[in-house]
């Protein structure tokens, strides 16, 4: 009886064994367990609205799982939400300014600037003043739209201005660079001062005026992780993407240079 029995008794321990072992491997964490899923909100500058809408899509696809909500609009706007406590993961301020403040308040522990922007005017698509430079901008009766001076556009445009000698006093005020650009696609202002992506973004719906880089400015946009972050694996991975070859092809496309 014990020859016969003992070789059973082994193979049913074999399989037993082997049942041990097919569970443990079950237990194995799988990459959808990395850490890079979830829901993020990111705030940004409305000048990035059409970059970042495409890396969003981007980044979702290479991170089954994830989400990214985005807030658009003047990064000082959103900065001093962020400083009064709007929930957010990530800001990307389209001045340094903007975030350095939103660091101060404890809000973030530090930035990295990731692309730049250079300012350009920006006419109806006919020209009806037929502005050539900045200089033009004074003209008798010519209306200008340009952004509040504590959104980064608007600052920028007053570099500009201080640059060129001259003095505007502009016929529509706009919160950001998106307001003001949609002032000049609608007629009713003659020119705006914007940034070269807005121009690109608009297509044939406006008409771009070229501002020399001896008169330009340049607009550097950071971008950070925020300390408050419901979700900071995931924050800091859309941080990396945005930095990335893929995320700054996206830019480049879109009209943005190398920080």
């Amino acid at each position: 009886m014990n020859r016969v029995w003992l070789p059973v008794a082994a193979v049913l321990l074999m399989l037993l064994a082997g049942c041990g072992s097919s569970d443990d491997s079950s237990g194995t964490p799988s990459s959808s367990s990395s850490g890079t899923s979830g829901t993020i909100t990111v705030f940004a500058a409305s000048s990035l609205t059409g970059a970042f809408t495409q890396i969003g899509d981007d980044f979702m696809a290479a991170h089954p799982g994830s989400k990214v909500v985005f807030q658009f609009g003047s990064s000082g706007d959103l900065a001093t939400s962020i400083v009064q406590g709007a929930t957010a993961d990530v800001f990307a301020s389209a001045a340094p300014a903007n975030m350095d403040a939103v660091v101060a308040a404890g809000d973030a522990k530090s930035s990295t600037n990731f692309v730049s922007n250079t300012a350009e005017i920006a006419t109806p698509p006919d020209n009806p003043k037929h502005i050539t430079s900045l200089a033009d901008l004074t003209g008798p009766g010519v209306r200008v739209a340009l952004c509040v001076p504590t959104a980064p556009c608007g600052a920028l445009a007053q570099q500009l201005f201080a640059k060129a000698g001259i003095a505007i006093t502009p016929a529509a005020s706009e919160p950001d660079v998106k307001t003001t650009l949609a002032v000049v696609q609608s007629g009713e202002v003659d020119a705006g001062i914007v940034y070269v992506t807005d121009v690109k973004a608009a297509g044939d719906a406006v008409t771009g005026v070229e501002i020399p880089a001896s008169s330009n400015g340049v607009t550097e946009y950071p971008i950070a992780t925020l300390t408050n972050s419901a979700n900071p694996t995931l924050a800091s991975a859309f941080v990396d993407y945005v930095r990335s070859d893929a995320g700054q092809q996206v830019l480049q496309d879109a009209g943005f240079q190398a920080p």
